[in-house]
């Protein structure tokens, strides 16, 4: 298929991978870029070789399929719901929308318009965690009836410059910030969450800036800088989840599963790569990678998936009820862990499709059998 029109809006620091990465995937074609400052749609427009263009221009072209949302969590129900309007599908960043319900909105709108959504993370779809899938699916481990997903951390002020939000209300803390790859890997592996328990807390009410004009400053912190719980998957399997800004040093590994008949270490889901290991016969054996997009940064990779989906009318991967159920996971967290109970989802997804085994760059698709 001819690579559908692709025309970015946000031109901050993430829009330089999706930018360099565009020349990997003959399924899309990035071909403007637009920013609320003009001076940085006309700096990536001059480096990368396409149009730099108002955001209304933007959604006003007609050589422009889909809408790559790459602007702030705050804004990104704005945009998508007025790149939907003018009739164009939306790939988004994580997280889908600054809260639940704005994401609600948002996916309902799209399904309503019969245009596809799909947000980040998709490093699911990368070679480590395709291969664990794989495993998975095959009965490697027997049923999987438990697992684990830990994120630990200092803080982010010591080495960003300007860590605010990631301490504020409106989207901080570690689970709303890394948690969705977490939680999509595990829903890429089980299936969707039935509901979550978790308990927050917090070690400062401020943190010192350590880098940077402001080193030496402090922010205010308000939320909770570690969340521990668990994850009851409809499938049944129970996962201990803990993400932290107040770590400085563990020997936990990132996602591990356990089953009737083997466990199993999943690398980093913040990345496409990595080793997986299973636990059998006694003993821990790394297993080789069985898909591509396994050796390198494939951001993009998601929107590639479905732009190829458009074309055969098949499901994509990294779809809005997919990020909407995640995102409504990690508030849930929140909400536990400040009511003391348990709180039960009230949305689902369908578990992701596999990619097809082998697949190189360019020949993206999805298994015939069903997931």
């Amino acid at each position: 298929m001819n690579g559908l029109g692709v025309g970015v809006v946000g031109c901050g620091v993430i829009s330089d991978i999706y930018l360099k990465n565009a020349a990997l995937f003959p399924q899309f074609e990035i071909r403007a870029v637009a920013d609320l400052r003009a001076d940085a749609a006309q700096a990536k427009a001059l480096e990368y070789g396409i149009d730099a263009l108002s955001v209304d221009g933007l959604l006003a072209r007609e050589d422009i399929d889909i809408v790559l949302n790459l602007t702030i969590p705050a804004a990104h129900a704005e945009i998508g719901h007025r790149a939907l309007a003018a009739g164009k599908h939306v790939y988004s960043e994580k997280p889908l929308a600054g809260g639940f319900a704005e994401a609600q909105a948002l996916n309902a709108a799209a399904q309503a318009a019969g245009l596809r959504l799909g947000c980040a993370p998709d490093t699911f779809l990368g070679g480590a965690h395709q291969t664990a899938r794989a495993l998975v699916d095959a009965g490697r481990i027997g049923r999987a009836v438990a697992g684990s997903a830990t994120l630990m951390v200092p803080g982010h002020e010591a080495w960003h410059p300007n860590p605010d939000f990631y301490y504020s209300k409106s989207g901080g803390g570690p689970m709303m910030d890394m948690g969705p790859y977490y939680i999509t890997a595990m829903v890429n592996l089980l299936g969707p969450v039935a509901r979550v328990t978790a308990f927050g807390g917090r070690a400062r009410d401020r943190r010192e800036i350590a880098t940077g004009p402001r080193a030496g400053s402090h922010v205010p912190v308000e939320v909770d800088t570690h969340l521990a719980g668990v994850l009851g998957f409809q499938q049944g399997a129970l996962v201990q989840i803990a993400t932290s800004f107040d770590v400085r040093a563990h020997r936990h590994g990132p996602l591990e599963l356990y089953g009737t008949d083997g466990s199993m270490t999943i690398p980093d889901p913040n990345r496409f790569d990595g080793t997986v290991e299973l636990f059998e016969d006694g003993e821990w054996r790394g297993q080789a990678i069985r898909h591509g997009h396994g050796d390198g940064n494939y951001r993009g990779l998601g929107l590639a998936q479905m732009a190829d989906a458009i074309g055969s009318g098949r499901a994509h991967c990294a779809s809005g009820d997919l990020a909407l159920h995640a995102l409504e996971v990690m508030e849930a967290m929140h909400r536990s862990a400040q009511e003391g109970r348990a709180v039960e989802m009230t949305t689902s997804c369908d578990r992701p499709a596999p990619l097809a085994a082998g697949l190189g760059t360019g020949e993206i698709a999805l298994q015939e059998e069903a997931a």
